[in-house]
């Protein structure tokens, strides 16, 4: 009986080392894991077929977003400053007539996203600005000189127009439908180095009041932008365009990203550009107003604490505020049934009217809520604009 248990003794001790330097070495075998594992990327499924590390990748919704980005370049004349002293008559006495300094050109670059295989880019406004030229590269090396089509400073976005075969198009997203922490990609040309893919999230939805835009509704992400990003894309772990990126935060005089990014949503950009292409400009909603948010100071002392709304500060002489009565001291709750929570809040509801209709106006006034019936008037350009 002895000799058996010492045997018995001696395989157990046996087998237990034997499983200890298996599960150190490969514990895969004791799980039961094969080596044929199936990672998921977006929605499908890859089988890797090796025995290599598994990783993640979005190799497939930059394969397919990355054609319909394109880089682009600005020409812009600048003249070079004639000599202080060129007119003057001692000067030319002794160094005779100067001949006129020559401009010199200055090239400038950005991003764009081709939106339609007819041609039409979508990029930012800055980036083809007092521009005399206009060339566009495409990811398959072809250049091409494109041409305006209209522009929308307000919101930062221009449309412009290619004409070359077979041009592949971005796919948009459904409307609206980036989610806080979904992962997503920005493409474009930083600093020029040529066209780069680079990863993050979506930190932030509704971003406004930021002083870039008149309008400003944007997408935050932490994926690093920077200069000659403007105009590109950022698209989902589907390779489907969810903005256009377009500004950054930035403490640096080179505009380093520091991992705040912002991106217009890809539904408000079709919009415009839908605009665009078919009336050359974007008409928007104006009723002449200054306005004010309303603080809890204000709040208190028209007596209507913890009322969301925006204050009406000025009223223009014969704008359609003016006419159809609304005064200065109005506080205005509502446009056409939708809450106003603030200033940006009124703009965005009163710029998405069409000029010539007619709309309702909630406002407290000494306490009492007031409806007035607006026909609103179209917005005037920005640089004469009252707002």
């Amino acid at each position: 009986m002895r000799k058996i248990w010492l045997l018995f003794s001696q395989t157990a001790t046996i087998c237990l080392a034997a499983l200890f330097v298996i599960g150190t070495l490969r514990p895969d075998l004791l799980n039961g894991v094969s080596h044929n594992a199936v990672v998921t990327v977006g929605q499908s499924a890859v089988d890797t077929g090796s025995s290599a590390p598994h990783v993640a990748s979005y190799s497939d919704a930059a394969k397919k977003a990355m054609p319909a980005v394109v880089n682009i370049y600005t020409m812009k004349a600048v003249k070079a400053q004639q000599h202080p002293l060129r007119n003057d008559p001692l000067f030319q006495f002794f160094f005779g007539d100067q001949p006129e300094a020559q401009s010199q050109p200055n090239t400038n670059l950005g991003s764009g996203v081709i939106v339609s295989e007819s041609g039409y880019i979508l990029t930012n406004s800055h980036v083809v600005e007092a521009a005399d030229g206009i060339e566009v590269a495409l990811t398959d090396t072809r250049r091409v000189t494109a041409k305006v089509v209209g522009t929308d400073p307000e919101s930062d976005l221009a449309v412009l127009k290619i004409d070359l075969p077979k041009l592949p198009a971005i796919t948009f997203s459904a409307s609206d439908s980036a989610r806080v922490g979904d992962v997503v990609l920005a493409i474009g040309n930083p600093f020029g180095v040529g066209q780069t893919v680079t990863l993050g999230i979506v930190s932030a939805l509704g971003r406004s009041q930021l002083g870039i835009n008149t309008f400003e509704n944007f997408i935050q992400t932490d994926a690093a932008i920077n200069p000659g990003n403007s105009g590109g894309a950022l698209v989902d772990v589907n390779g489907n365009l969810i903005g256009i990126n377009t500004a950054i935060y930035s403490r640096t005089p080179g505009g380093a990203s520091l991992g705040i990014g912002f991106a217009i949503p890809a539904s408000t950009a079709k919009s415009i550009m839908e605009q665009i292409i078919e009336t050359g400009s974007v008409q928007r909603g104006w009723i002449g107003v200054g306005v004010q948010d309303v603080t809890p100071e204000i709040a208190e002392s028209f007596k209507i604490p913890g009322t969301p709304g925006t204050l009406i500060t000025e009223v223009f002489r014969g704008t359609p505020a003016d006419r159809g009565g609304i005064k200065v001291g109005d506080i205005l709750v509502a446009v056409d049934g939708k809450q106003v929570t603030d200033s940006a809040s009124m703009l965005n509801l009163i710029a998405a009217l069409k000029p010539g209709s007619d709309t309702t106006l909630r406002v407290m006034r000494e306490a009492k809520s007031v409806e007035l019936r607006v026909t609103v008037g179209k917005r005037p350009p920005k640089q004469v604009r009252k707002e």
